[in-house]
């Protein structure tokens, strides 16, 4: 083998490891939810959604939207909630990848009297996974009530 061969071979197999490297950990999907096991669902017909401040309240619509969609009587902010039987909390983190996308959403029922977290769910979806927040939150919405007893 000469000389040429082996830089040739050796510059190939250096090219490979780098792709192989550079493609590691583009594409993650996960999606959770969890609700504390003595949460009485039933006693659960209406929710209130506060904003995330400096938020322009685009995701707490969908997340308002969502809720009624599945049957709840549902207020949000800058409504005032008159005694709603949870609070919806949420966080939403943006990234740019050629455009701005939701890349987590994090949405959190909560007692209202002691803000208490009763159930919560999770969607993390990086770039080339990526979904709109709509169906982001579709899709944390539905995992959260799917944890229903």
């Amino acid at each position: 083998m000469n000389i040429a061969t082996l830089i040739s071979r050796t510059t190939w197999v250096a090219a490979l490891c780098a792709l192989t490297l550079l493609n590691t950990g583009c594409a993650v999907n996960r999606a959770t939810a969890s609700s504390d096991p003595t949460m009485n669902w039933s006693s659960i017909k209406s929710v209130h959604v506060a904003q995330l401040p400096g938020e322009d309240g685009s995701t707490k619509k969908l997340i308002a939207e969502k809720f009624r969609a599945k049957g709840f009587v549902v207020t949000a902010d800058p409504e005032v909630a008159a005694q709603p039987d949870a609070l919806v909390t949420y966080v939403d983190k943006w990234m740019w990848d050629m455009t701005m996308y939701m890349i987590e959403l994090t949405i959190v029922v909560r007692d209202p009297k002691s803000n208490f977290p009763l159930a919560q769910g999770n969607s993390y979806h990086t770039s080339l996974t990526r979904k709109s927040p709509a169906k982001m939150v579709d899709e944390v919405v539905d995992n959260i009530l799917n944890t229903r007893k």
